[in-house]
């Protein structure tokens, strides 16, 4: 082999374990993800999770089959007045947890396409825009699980 195309394939490989390296990097960590079970004839759903990443990036939005439109919703009590907000985006700080609960921030899962039954799973696909406005996508797959009280 020549050295010139030896070169060429060695800086290729280092190129590819570059990529495959900045690719882990993008991935925020996910933790205690689910949905929560639905009523029968019940259209609108919710999921909750934890979100962690070692840079600051921004939550856009999630996806699923399992229903027609999701939006980042957030949940507070004021004047005894509960009030839920769409939100176009969510910062997730570099090392900082940002938690999606049950009387909080959450997703709204709108048009189900089926009930979502405690012991079954659902894929959603979550999308996040790194500085750059770089977008990537993480499919998960989390429990459907009843709202424990």
């Amino acid at each position: 082999m020549h050295t010139f195309t030896r070169f060429i394939l060695l800086s290729l490989i280092a190129l590819l374990s570059v990529s495959a390296s900045a690719a882990e990097a993008t991935q925020v960590t996910v933790q205690n993800a689910w949905v929560r079970a639905t009523a029968p004839g019940q259209k609108v759903g919710a999921a909750y999770m934890t979100l962690t990443h070692n840079q600051n990036t921004t939550f856009v939005g999630a996806y699923a089959d399992i229903a027609g439109n999701i939006e980042i919703h957030s949940m507070e009590m004021k004047n005894n007045v509960m009030k839920m907000r769409m939100v176009d985006e969510l910062p997730i700080v570099a090392g900082k947890p940002t938690t999606l609960a049950p009387s909080g921030l959450h997703l709204m899962l709108f048009d189900l396409k089926k009930p979502l039954k405690a012991g079954e799973n659902a894929e959603l696909t979550l999308c996040f825009k790194d500085k750059n406005g770089v977008i990537t996508h993480q499919t998960m797959t989390m429990p459907i699980k009843e709202l424990e009280r």
